[in-house]
């Protein structure tokens, strides 16, 4: 490495000089230049190359861990333990930008509405798609004010299925996420539990009205036990601090286009999740298609209720 550090650097500083302070000696490295080089040297200038470009491609959110997964996975790419990578990582500088625990938040209830009973009880698998979703909200600044995003994530795949973002905190932003996991999944009413905390937004009686229009079964947070939703209280962490922490917003289009691209270019298609077997949820769906495949109709909605009373929210 020593070597390395002077070839890197001869164009700056006198060879004379840095062999000295490195204590290196000068015909040493002189004879050292003249030799090719090792099996292992060239290995790990592959290896370097490689996680160089894992690394750009998650958008420096990946760290030692994941790269190897990916190394694993591919035929083509270097393989290395997960020690490996993480000297690689050293020598090249890299770090992965997520740096702060995960540590989930609440959400204000209404007071004056009967919550659903927590059904989900933090069991958070799912054996088939459209068994279980999980939806919540969060802020995102920017410079012209807070916008809100809703997600509906499911809960077999860790995949977002459904989001909608907009300048108003009130149900027709949850309801038009809820819409577009509807259209995208077409789920089997009678067979789909959703799970929410107790936002006003999801005890509204046009949400709810809604849910029971499509035959869905309502599952909610107990007060105060925000970890009861700790899947979506999650995907919020890492669009945060993998994402959005990194980027400043000038209006609600361009906190769309950001989250647009990281979760239809990122999140759902490419990004690796532990609980997956280090898949990303499209690739984990893959292998389930025929059970994607299961669609319904959705029963005719009244005027009084459905989908079709929520408005609606553009992306």
């Amino acid at each position: 490495m020593k070597h390395a550090w002077i070839t890197q650097h001869r164009d700056s500083f006198p060879v004379a000089l840095m062999c000295d302070v490195l204590d290196v000696s000068k015909s040493g490295y002189y004879a050292a230049l003249e030799r090719p080089e090792s099996p292992r040297a060239i290995r790990g200038q592959r290896i370097r190359a490689t996680v160089r470009q894992i690394h750009a491609a998650s958008h420096g959110i990946y760290g030692s861990g994941k790269i190897a997964q990916e190394l694993a996975q591919s035929d083509s790419l270097e393989t290395a333990c997960r020690n490996t990578v993480a000297r690689a990582m050293r020598e090249l500088g890299l770090k992965s930008r997520v740096t702060k625990a995960f540590t989930p938040t609440t959400t204000k209830s209404d007071p004056t509405k009967q919550p659903a009973p927590n059904t989900l009880d933090r069991d958070f698998s799912a054996t088939a798609p459209n068994q279980k979703w999980v939806t919540d909200i969060t802020y995102l600044p920017t410079s012209q004010g807070w916008v809100y995003l809703a997600v509906v994530l499911d809960l077999f795949s860790r995949k977002v299925v459904g989001w909608a973002i907009g300048d108003s905190l009130a149900t027709p932003l949850v309801a038009a996420a809820l819409r577009r996991a509807i259209e995208s999944r077409r789920p089997v009413g009678n067979e789909l539990l959703h799970h929410s905390d107790r936002g006003c937004q999801y005890t509204s009686d046009a949400y709810q009205q809604t849910l029971k229009t499509l035959g869905i079964e309502c599952s909610m947070s107990r007060r105060g036990e925000c970890y009861d939703n700790a899947v979506a209280e999650r995907f919020f962490w890492s669009l945060k601090h993998e994402w959005t922490k990194h980027e400043s917003f000038e209006n609600l289009e361009a906190a769309r286009l950001s989250v647009f691209k990281y979760v239809e270019t990122f999140y759902n298609p490419v990004r690796l999740h532990q609980s997956l077997g280090y898949k990303s949820p499209d690739n984990f769906e893959a292998e389930y298609a025929p059970a994607i495949a299961a669609y319904f109709i959705p029963p005719p909605l009244s005027e009084s209720g459905g989908l079709s009373q929520l408005g609606r929210v553009g992306r």
